[in-house]
């Protein structure tokens, strides 16, 4: 290859990748409508229910000490034709357990959903049990499910005379496809002329960029941000299509999300987390370390033999005290995170010193964030 078709060759790529580079930078800042927002109705629904899981293999509820077990277990042997009536029951082998599960958006009647299982008394282990038929309740009151099967477990308890080996939670599981749902959400997403996205992280400027997103997609003035959580979509006049498709095209439109300040503490942890936005202007910090050591030696000082002294014991207290100190180190104005960070790193304190020191800084108010301690 001549060198002056090479060079025109390096010069090409050198200068796609340079017009490439902003381009792949703005959208790694970047994220889809569908992940930072919910859509109003495309929703899970939380059930409940109580139930028996029988065939354990001994390991189920003591019926004395769980008198709800032996209720239960009574009232479904009457209505199987089965009196028990002032019999004195003492299976081991049933087990009063709560079954939960999530109810899936726009789940149709017939449908299979998983369940969790846990439970509610002193059983050991639900190894081998059967979940009996259950109601799953929603908040509602009303009968959405009906859950039933074998009952899988993440764990076992192996048991001897002199030492016990429990691995995982035995007393919780979960039945894959176990409930049927029996009724369905009456709500119809597709006849819908309007719909919310509720903000994941409320934010005004993000509700903002989010509705000018979809405004310059479609066209016209279809999105309205109505406060900092919700934005709200209206299906454009003369639209070809429902509600549905209109969200179907906006939610792969890319938005760059913006927050407030703010570090999150966790003191029991001694973890810090900073957002980018952390600035903190010039300050100047000192900081000491107090250790206290204390040791105990007592002396015992025994009496002469054939004497009618005691054994005494005389207490031998050590006490050191050191104190470490610093001398004023100066954190520069930060315009990065970056350079905020390794303002703070130049002190060369630990995280939980660091904590103290956050604080301090925005008690002064030379901290532009805010600070959350979970």
């Amino acid at each position: 290859m001549p060198r002056t078709m090479m060079q025109r060759l390096i010069a090409t790529v050198l200068s796609t990748a340079l017009v490439l580079l902003p381009v792949a930078d703005a959208y790694g800042a970047a994220a889809r409508i569908k992940d930072i927002v919910d859509f109003e109705g495309i929703r899970e629904n939380q059930l409940v229910g109580y139930g028996l899981v029988v065939g354990l293999n001994g390991t189920g509820d003591s019926l004395n000490n769980s008198p709800f077990t032996k209720q239960s277990l009574q009232s479904m042997l009457e209505r199987l034709g089965v009196n028990t009536a002032g019999e004195n029951v003492r299976t081991a082998n049933v087990a009063a357990v709560m079954v939960t599960a999530n109810l899936p958006p726009f789940a149709t009647q017939g449908s299979r959903m998983d369940v969790s299982v846990a439970a509610l008394g002193d059983s050991d282990s639900l190894q081998g049990g059967t979940l009996l038929v259950t109601p799953l309740l929603g908040a509602d009151g009303e009968v959405y499910a009906i859950a039933q099967g074998p009952v899988a477990i993440n764990g076992f308890k192996a048991e001897g005379d002199a030492a016990t080996i429990i691995s995982g939670v035995p007393t919780t599981g979960r039945i894959s496809s176990g409930a049927l749902i029996e009724r369905e959400i009456d709500f119809h997403l597709g006849a819908q002329t309007s719909l919310r996205l509720a903000l994941r992280n409320p934010d005004l400027t993000t509700a903002r960029r989010i509705a000018l997103a979809v405004n310059d997609f479609i066209g016209a003035p279809t999105a309205t941000p109505e406060d900092p959580a919700t934005v709200r979509v209206t299906l454009p006049p003369g639209f070809n299509g429902n509600i549905v498709d209109l969200l179907t095209d906006i939610e792969q439109l890319m938005v760059e999300t913006d927050q407030t300040a703010k570090i999150v503490i966790d003191e029991n942890s001694g973890i810090i987390v900073m957002g980018k936005d952390v600035r903190v202007s010039s300050v100047a910090v000192a900081q000491s370390n107090l250790t206290v050591t204390i040791a105990e030696d007592p002396n015992v000082s025994q009496p002469n033999p054939l004497s009618l002294g005691q054994t005494a014991v005389e207490p031998n207290t050590t006490l050191n005290a050191n104190l470490s100190e610093t001398a004023l180190a100066v954190v520069n104005e930060s315009v990065t995170l970056q350079q905020l960070v390794d303002g703070l790193n130049a002190l060369g304190i630990s995280p939980r010193d660091l904590i103290a020191i956050l604080q301090a800084i925005k008690a002064t108010g030379a901290l532009q964030a805010e600070i959350e301690v979970l």
